[in-house]
């Protein structure tokens, strides 16, 4: 029993310390979790079919039916805010846990084998991060289709490079340190070493790493979207309500474009404050300027 309640124990006691190191961040970290639950639930707190049009309430200015008023066509815009945060999320979670392992894996293969196959490896990661997260992602989307796949597979490539070269730099200085060089004088296969021993310590900047690109990958999201690149209508998502709300007229209507936008806004800031607190914690040269 005492073993089942250890973990938790552990787990509210790290959740303290670091809302005590870092509360702003903290506090950001539960905004970003409420939006994360709002995301799951969406199905349920929103008050309306997201993709249900309502002709009799169409461009409504937001009233008591309809907080944050109604599209061109009449849905609701609160509830497909609300189910957009479902898709974006989903689209950069996946993305950034795809892209950021793949790197991460690359990037620990090819600092601790070294040689030519770090020099090949190198000079790939600097070829795709030659070209702007947003044109990469757009080419990739446009080459293989509309969808929801496409997409994450599409932002996933562009964290690749991020996740290899910062992996590779904690690597290189963890493979020459004493315990590593004992392990491969007592035998340890290339293997166990890489994940016995080098890839715990790489652990920390993994997670400060997948925080902190989650806002970039919900923005190329919502920027895709815009585009009419992103995961096709009728499923809504942050970035094809905007582009929606530029087909309602020359001047769209303000709730069209402000709420989505604080969505997008409030999420990004979220995920980026939340992620400088988790590396000002687990940094240990950050720690006494916490």
């Amino acid at each position: 029993m005492s073993a089942t309640l250890a973990f938790p124990r552990r787990m509210g006691r790290g959740i303290w310390y670091f809302a005590r190191r870092a509360p702003m961040s903290a506090f950001w970290g539960v905004i970003a979790l409420s939006i994360l639950i709002m995301a799951i639930t969406a199905p349920v707190v929103a008050p309306f079919d997201p993709v249900k049009s309502d002709f009799r309430a169409m461009s409504k200015p937001p009233y008591d039916k309809h907080v944050f008023g109604t599209d061109q066509i009449g849905r609701d815009t609160l509830s497909r805010v609300i189910h957009g945060s479902r898709a974006s999320l989903t689209v950069a979670i996946a993305a950034v846990l795809l892209g950021t392992t793949v790197g991460a894996l690359w990037g620990m293969a090819s600092g601790y084998f070294g040689g030519r196959f770090d020099i090949v490896s190198q000079r790939i990661l600097e070829f795709l991060q030659s070209f702007p997260d947003l044109i990469l992602a757009m080419a990739i989307a446009m080459a293989l289709g509309a969808g929801t796949g496409t997409v994450i597979v599409a932002i996933a490539i562009t964290r690749i490079p991020f996740g290899g070269r910062v992996i590779r730099a904690v690597v290189l200085s963890l493979k020459e340190l004493q315990y590593v060089e004992a392990a491969r004088g007592l035998g340890a296969s290339h293997a166990r070493m890489m994940f016995r021993h080098i890839l715990p310590q790489c652990i920390a900047p993994y997670l400060i790493l997948a925080t902190t690109h989650l806002g970039v990958a919900i923005i190329i999201e919502a920027s895709l979207g815009f585009l009419g690149v992103g995961i096709p209508p009728p499923t809504p998502t942050w970035g094809n309500m905007l582009s929606d709300a530029l087909n309602a007229g020359l001047i769209p209507p303000w709730w069209l474009v402000l709420f989505p936008g604080l969505a997008i806004s409030i999420t990004v800031l979220a995920f980026n404050l939340l992620g400088d607190g988790i590396r000002d914690v687990l940094d240990p040269r950050l720690r006494g300027a916490v």
